[in-house]
């Protein structure tokens, strides 16, 4: 089992680093032992994807990095974080901004919901926001795992064996 660890990687505001920011989350959650294609490690991806594509997009040039952080406390929390320097918390779209895109909080909290968690937009002593989200670290490292698409579509879910 993993100690209480956190690590941090601060990423220039650009569109290529919110693919570094996913992949950053994924090499520590496997360096921590879970499977790359459970279902944490699916979810973290995914909400370390829309965190950071926020942090670009819609800091308005006012944040030149942003920052993510991954913590956990095994056997019970799992924290990630994105950190920026820009003051104003994100907001629900109208309905107009929403066709076409600011579905990405959402999405965010739709999957912490999803999984008991929690989500809380705190600000920080420089002026800006951590928006971080706390699941339940899982009580089987191998948990469920996704596999991949069958030919007709469907998403294979493996249980290990009891």
């Amino acid at each position: 089992m993993v100690a209480d660890k956190s690590v941090s990687l601060a990423l220039p505001s650009t569109a290529a680093s919110v693919r570094e920011a996913r992949g950053f989350a994924v090499r520590v959650l496997t360096d921590w032992g879970l499977p790359e294609d459970s279902e944490t490690v699916h979810t973290v991806r995914l909400i370390v994807s829309e965190l950071a594509t926020n942090a670009v997009l819609h800091t308005c040039g006012q944040s030149p990095t942003f920052t993510v952080c991954v913590h956990v406390n095994p056997g019970k929390t799992l924290i990630v974080g994105v950190t920026d320097s820009h003051p104003r918390f994100p907001r629900h779209p109208s309905p107009a901004e929403a066709e076409d895109n600011g579905r990405g909080m959402d999405i965010v909290r739709s999957l912490t919901t999803a999984h008991a968690g929690r989500l809380t937009v705190l600000p920080t002593e420089a002026g800006g926001k951590t928006v971080r989200v706390v699941l339940s670290w899982p009580s089987s490292p191998g948990g469920v795992r996704i596999g991949p698409v069958d030919e007709a579509g469907n998403t294979r879910v493996h249980t290990p064996a009891q």
